[in-house]
């Protein structure tokens, strides 16, 4: 999520539902963040200060692709009514920038934590297999 001290404002059902968005975004093949990823990244940057036009048409289709992909009844007429059908060109490419650009942090946090996480092994393995099937 976009640092901030709007954090907590993002809804649980939408941070429940990224696993499922992240599935989807792989089964098509895409190396990068799902569209409910971007809304969850987003949502908090909203709430400190205006974004420039294109960052709302932007945030506002993301919104509404969670929407349909979700069936959330109440969100979908709220955003059928202020977001664009389509993106434009550009909007797209902004889009897929951010994408990318969420995925690299996710996969880089995801790296070091896993750095620091894995147990640091002082001599032989317990499994070592040499030691396992040496005769006395």
């Amino acid at each position: 999520m976009y640092p901030s001290p709007w954090q907590g404002i993002v809804p649980k059902d939408l941070l429940n539902n990224i696993i499922m968005a992240r599935m989807f975004t792989q089964m098509k093949g895409e190396l990068m963040a799902s569209l409910t990823e971007v809304v969850a990244y987003m949502m908090p940057r909203t709430c400190e200060s205006p974004i420039p036009c294109e960052w709302v048409n932007i945030y506002t289709w993301c919104g509404l692709q969670y929407a349909k992909t979700f069936k959330t009844t109440g969100q979908m007429e709220a955003m059928v009514e202020v977001a664009p059908q389509q993106l434009s060109v550009y909007e797209m490419d902004l889009l897929k920038g951010l994408r990318i650009w969420i995925y690299e942090k996710r996969r880089k946090v995801l790296k070091e934590s896993m750095k620091t996480s894995m147990p640091k092994l002082n001599g032989p393995s317990p499994n070592d297999q040499g030691k396992l099937f040496q005769e006395d």
